[in-house]
């Protein structure tokens, strides 16, 4: 069945993290490293990313006409990151591999350190302001969507669509660059997980919150549903009714089948959904819309 709009309705869609690093992209897609000839493999592929990007590009393509606004969002780090191993080592010596989580009391225990250690009490400030908001744990990712790299560009099939998209409605796509900061961690593209006052690139995006509240109808997708598009999506129903008085959660459109969540992490993708669905968010495979 389709779920057809109302077509005096405004839609926007917010396109979080559609990079090549987070997907699961075939060979023939991953091009040669121009220093070592071989295939550039993405850094941090989500199962299932590569087909969510291309359902998502179709989608661009069907809808273009009813879209009035694009924002993606790309994560965008340096290989100097307190996310990313080559930051860490073991109380041993030994490096830190991706995927480990790093607790304050295991840096205070000795476990692991960063390895400069001028950056200790940082660190340590960090990961009690982290673990107080009681959201995540420190995880170490790959290194991943390093800024510059192939991998942080965008899904090739999403930017033909956007930029067809661009030439047919004669509007820019507006892009959302957050990670730069090596301190803090930063899923949401609202606001890093612990902001900084000297950094305002990490404090609380009021007009990213202003622009996307504008939308009668925001449209959801991108990866991983179980980390970014999660985190993006609940600072948006936390803080934008503050912001516009009266804005509600069931003004989201998720689309299901162009997020996927991080290997190991299913049922948090799910938790998620299944809140925004009890707060009114309407979740919907890109087919089932018709704008």
């Amino acid at each position: 069945m389709t779920r057809s709009m109302n077509r005096s309705m405004t839609t926007q869609l917010l396109v979080i993290d559609p990079q090549n690093d987070f997907c699961d992209l075939p060979t023939d897609w991953q091009p040669a490293h121009p220093l070592t000839g071989q295939p550039i493999a993405p850094a941090l592929p989500v199962p299932g990313a590569h087909a969510d990007m291309q359902r998502l590009a179709a989608f661009i393509r069907r809808h273009g006409q009813a879209l009035e606004a694009i924002t993606v969002t790309l994560d965008s780090h340096q290989r100097y990151d307190v996310a990313h191993p080559p930051f860490w080592r073991q109380g041993d010596g030994g490096e830190a591999a991706p995927f480990t989580t790093i607790t304050a009391a295991q840096v205070r225990a000795g476990a692991f350190a960063p390895r400069d250690a001028a950056a200790l009490p940082r660190v340590l400030a960090y990961l009690d302001a982290l673990e107080a908001q009681g959201r995540y744990t420190l995880m170490v990712w790959p290194v991943h969507c390093e800024i510059g790299s192939w991998g942080h560009g965008v899904h090739a099939d999403v930017l033909a669509a956007c930029g067809a998209w661009q030439a047919q409605r004669q509007r820019a796509v507006h892009p959302v660059f957050k990670g730069t900061n090596p301190w803090t961690e930063h899923y949401s593209a609202i606001e890093a997980e612990v902001p900084y006052a000297d950094d305002p690139a990490t404090r609380l995006n009021t007009r990213l919150l202003q622009s996307l509240g504008a939308a009668d109808r925001l449209v959801i997708a991108g990866e991983a549903g179980s980390h970014c598009v999660r985190a993006t999506t609940e600072h948006i129903v936390q803080h934008l009714p503050r912001l516009q008085p009266g804005w509600r959660a069931d003004r989201l459109v998720l689309l299901t089948d162009c997020m996927a969540p991080v290997a190991g992490f299913g049922a948090q993708q799910q938790d998620f959904l299944d809140a925004l669905q009890a707060q009114g968010a309407q979740l919907a495979r890109s087919d089932e819309i018709r704008l």
